[in-house]
């Protein structure tokens, strides 16, 4: 089991407002967080969706590599983008995930079953089954 913290503090009213977010189980800092950098413009901070869309990236790209190994495949490189869309009012409305990789020993169609084995097997694509979002996978050889 592999347990990670992080921690938040908030002050203020949602509008108004400000906070902080610390990744406290790796140690690699503390970020700002408010409404309008949620919501509009970043400006030099994150929001949960940011961090989602981080998330996802990174845990597919793994599941991604471990579906590519069991399929014969090897020397795998692939680059992941996420978007996750927050509609004010409405809520996270899309999350998006864009990948494209260059794999040895791997036709489209396998990189393809691959990809789906990979959806099927990321912990964090498992937390946005079933909810509201529109989930859509763009996953191609280079």
């Amino acid at each position: 089991m592999a347990d990670r913290t992080a921690f938040a503090i908030w002050n203020g009213g949602l509008l108004d407002g400000s906070g902080r977010v610390s990744l406290d189980s790796s140690g690699l800092g503390t970020f700002d967080v408010s409404w309008p950098r949620r919501a509009e413009e970043p400006e030099g901070a994150t929001s949960p969706e940011e961090l989602l869309a981080a998330a996802y990236a990174s845990c597919y790209c793994m599941a991604l590599s471990k579906a590519v190994v069991d399929a014969g495949g090897s020397d795998a490189h692939f680059d992941a983008s996420a978007t996750v869309t927050l509609v004010p009012g409405t809520g996270i409305t899309k999350v998006a995930l864009k990948v494209r990789a260059t794999v040895e020993g791997m036709d489209a169609d396998g990189f393809a079953a691959a990809s789906e084995a990979a959806s099927q097997g990321c912990p964090v694509a498992g937390l946005f089954k079933g909810g509201s979002a529109e989930l859509a996978l763009d996953a191609a050889l280079a």
